[in-house]
């Protein structure tokens, strides 16, 4: 049996609720995925990655961007979930590595929405 990252997720009856809605999907379809994970770069560059964020817990909407919603669907949303759900320390900022990792997991999520009837 295959093991995904995004298995520990559909565990959690938080995490799990998230879906992209349709015009999350249409955005996809007009911006392309490329764009999208440019988005997702520059989302975790300015709003996750500095040690100190002024509104950590807050800083991610529930809505308006399908890499908002990924990033609350994945635990990647502010250094609480990060310490919680992926053992990257608070108070610290975010390595290129770090930062790699959860676009990689954002992206993941995106695409498993998009091509998954059960919006997994």
């Amino acid at each position: 049996m295959d093991y995904s990252p995004l298995d520990k997720f559909k565990k959690s009856p938080f995490r799990s609720r998230f879906k992209l809605s349709a015009a999350d999907k249409n955005y996809i379809a007009k911006k392309g995925l490329d764009t999208i994970r440019c988005h997702a770069q520059d989302f975790i560059k300015t709003r996750l990655a500095p040690a100190y964020i002024s509104n950590d817990g807050k800083q991610t909407p529930m809505r308006h961007h399908p890499v908002f919603i990924a990033q609350h669907a994945t635990a990647t949303c502010c250094h609480g979930c990060l310490a919680k759900w992926h053992h990257i320390p608070a108070g610290s900022q975010l390595s290129e590595a770090q930062q790699e990792y959860i676009v990689n997991l954002i992206m993941l999520w995106i695409e498993n929405q998009l091509n998954s009837p059960h919006n997994l």
